[in-house]
């Protein structure tokens, strides 16, 4: 029977995660996310259900449009396979649980920016809003309203700290360093796992994202790094954990 149930959470993650790659397709370029139906980017031909199975059509296509052979890219098997992969573990961690159901809600949230950031470098203020929301509902429902406060005092502490670094960060390099998205985005973090571990996060995601800004720095004119997909693998990764500050700071005391 788990077995099943595993199947059955790794197959609607999949299926989800297709719907992700729309999500983070299209809301960046304010595209409707029903019309028009799925279609190929390049040649528009619209794409039937045998081009829309998740990861499968994407093998047997070999990577490529039926229609105009031009290449898909792998960003779309990949956020299909990680949605999965979290919504697997999530209920593995959690069972049927309220903690279950806010682990698949920031998994979403993370795998939408990591799909919509990694294409356009943006990170979208409406799937933020939406995510913080059902998680104080979720919260809300299991009548935890201290959780409630305490998510709601990290998230605000989490943000004054971010913006904070930001400004110095922009004043230090005489540029953007860290958009607004990023700052949003490390609150929502912060709010789950800790005012203190959102600048773990942050720091986590710098070590994790440096090979990438070194090929970056050497291969491309603009030297822009999206910050979004680094600053969710390391929240994603801190929070499945169960990494907090205390145990941090006696790990490194020893």
């Amino acid at each position: 029977m788990q077995i099943f149930i595993y199947i059955m959470i790794f197959v609607f993650g999949l299926v989800l995660g297709s719907f992700y790659n729309v999500l983070g397709y299209r809301l960046p370029k304010k595209q409707s996310i029903v019309f028009p139906s799925s279609h190929c980017p390049n040649c528009k031909h619209k794409l039937h259900f045998i081009d829309l199975i998740p990861v499968l059509s994407y093998v047997l296509l070999k990577g490529k449009c039926r229609y105009c052979k031009k290449k898909i890219s792998i960003i779309y098997p990949i956020i299909e396979l990680l949605t999965a992969i979290l919504f697997t573990l999530s209920y593995y961690l959690y069972g049927f649980s309220i903690n279950f159901g806010i682990s698949i809600v920031f998994s979403s949230v993370a795998v939408i920016i990591i799909a919509s950031d990694i294409r356009y470098l943006v990170i979208n203020d409406e799937i933020l809003v939406i995510g913080g929301i059902l998680i104080i509902l979720l919260l809300g429902i299991n009548g935890d309203f201290k959780k409630v406060l305490d998510l709601i005092i990290n998230g605000v502490i989490s943000f004054l700290i971010m913006f904070l670094i930001k400004i110095i960060a922009d004043f230090v390099f005489k540029r953007e360093a860290m958009g607004g998205g990023d700052v949003k985005l490390l609150t929502l973090i912060g709010a789950l796992v800790s005012y203190p571990m959102s600048i773990m996060t942050l720091c986590l995601s710098a070590f994790i994202a440096f090979p990438y800004a070194i090929f970056v720095y050497f291969n491309k004119n603009d030297h822009v790094l999206p910050l979004g997909p680094f600053l969710c693998i390391s929240g994603l990764i801190i929070y499945f954990l169960g990494i907090n500050f205390n145990d941090l700071m006696q790990i490194m005391a020893k």
